[in-house]
């Protein structure tokens, strides 16, 4: 799948310091220590929708990552994929009278072209879930070598599925209790009462083929991958073992996230699929969690055909800490229209205060578990004094929107 354009990213004088990150498996920040080459896997949209905030709040912590990164002298292999095959596009294309391919293709676009818009670095894979049949049918033939994965007893619909116990470790990602994973699973594309299956929580590895469904032939019968394995799937074989960061939204903790790395686990043996998992939190609008259930979407496109900067969608984002769940309102947008303008107007003096402080205090800030809100308040600082007093140096403007362009992606 053809990813988007990278924007360009100016090269700072020096390192940033080491990443420190919110690991939600060990309930902690700790260093992120990565080798010469960063490896990341976040997991891609299912493109029945246009971009929301939510998503686009998702993207941004991970392209933070991704600039931390390349500014401490990494370089960096970004994995993300597209579900392009399951349940919601099916429906959302039945219900618009469209085909189902159709319909994944156009949404695939106009991501591509939210995220281009945004100035999120393109990932170096990017891959469909029909690009990866083959993969996912090697690890659900592994699965089930093993023991790991089972067939149910029905004639018709012979689904393949995972024992939700067979890695000892299974639920430490989480840390949730049976009766919170089980309520949960039910919630997010679970399906705890499907016959002939040995525990409720055990996940669809391989789904039957239905009618009027797509399918694939495999040694198990046609279908079509889960949900799970398909990033199971993809990250090993665009990444392999060792995974510095498995990343997403907070909604995917579980069931998404800690069947994916169970797979993976039980496939290579490893006891822990990622050294770091890494969510950030949702975005609301109107007192709730922003969603298409709900209708209560802000789009990305929407903002942008309203002649909104794409910077200041950033900044508006960036305003409240990556891991909160918190609101988008006209009030965040505007604070972050008025910010983007002192900014632009700070950088574009004469003579500014020195910059050397500001740009090793943003650095600090977000390599402290990207502490964008910090980091916005010491910028607001230099742009201040800058405005207020001037200064003597002829080119920290420069050095400040480079380094406001590294590091947060913003362009002045």
């Amino acid at each position: 799948m053809q990813s988007w354009s990278a924007a360009s990213v100016p090269v700072l004088p020096g390192q940033g310091p080491q990443l420190r990150l919110y690991d939600s498996a060990d309930r902690q920040v700790r260093p992120v220590t990565p080798g010469a080459t960063a490896t990341m896997y976040v997991c891609g949209i299912t493109p029945y929708d246009a971009t929301h905030l939510g998503h686009a709040a998702t993207y941004l912590t991970f392209d933070l990552v991704h600039r931390l990164w390349l500014d401490a002298g990494h370089q960096v292999r970004y994995v993300q994929n597209i579900t392009d095959v399951d349940d919601p596009l099916f429906e959302r294309a039945q219900r618009d009278g469209i085909g189902w391919r159709e319909l994944a293709d156009r949404e695939t676009d106009l991501f591509r072209t939210d995220m281009a818009a945004l100035r999120v670095l393109p990932p170096h894979d990017y891959v469909a879930a029909t690009e990866a049949i083959a993969e996912v049918i090697e690890v659900v033939e592994k699965l089930l070598a093993s023991g790991a994965a089972y067939v149910v007893d029905d004639p018709q619909y012979p689904d393949v599925y995972y024992h939700a116990g067979a890695t000892k470790q299974f639920g430490y990602e989480s840390g949730y209790d049976r009766d919170l994973m089980t309520a949960l699973f039910a919630e997010r594309g679970g399906d705890p009462d499907r016959a002939g299956k040995s525990d409720p929580l055990d996940a669809l590895l391989w789904r039957a083929a239905r009618p009027d469904e797509p399918s694939w032939p495999s040694p198990f019968g046609p279908g079509r991958p889960g949900w799970h394995v398909e990033c199971a799937a993809i990250a090993l074989s665009r990444i392999g073992t060792g995974l510095d960061i498995q990343g997403g939204g907070s909604d995917l903790i579980f069931p998404h996230h800690e069947f994916s790395a169970a797979h993976a686990e039980c496939v290579t043996g490893e006891r822990r699929f990622a050294r770091h998992y890494v969510h950030s939190g949702m975005i609301g609008w109107d007192g709730h969690k922003m969603s298409k259930s709900r209708g209560n979407l802000v789009l990305v496109s929407q903002l942008r055909r309203d002649g909104v900067d794409p910077s200041a969608i950033r900044l508006g984002l960036f305003a409240g800490h990556y891991r909160e769940d918190r609101f988008w309102s006209p009030q965040v947008l505007e604070e972050a229209n008025q910010r983007l303008h002192r900014w632009r107007s700070a950088t574009a003096l004469d003579g500014a205060p020195d910059a050397a402080d500001v740009v090793a205090r943003v650095r600090r800030y977000l390599a402290d578990d990207l502490d964008t809100p910090k980091a916005l308040a010491a910028l607001d600082g230099w742009a201040a004094d800058a405005l207020s007093y001037g200064g003597h140096d002829t080119q920290a403007g420069a050095t400040v929107a480079a380094a406001i362009d590294a590091l947060l992606g913003v362009a002045l």
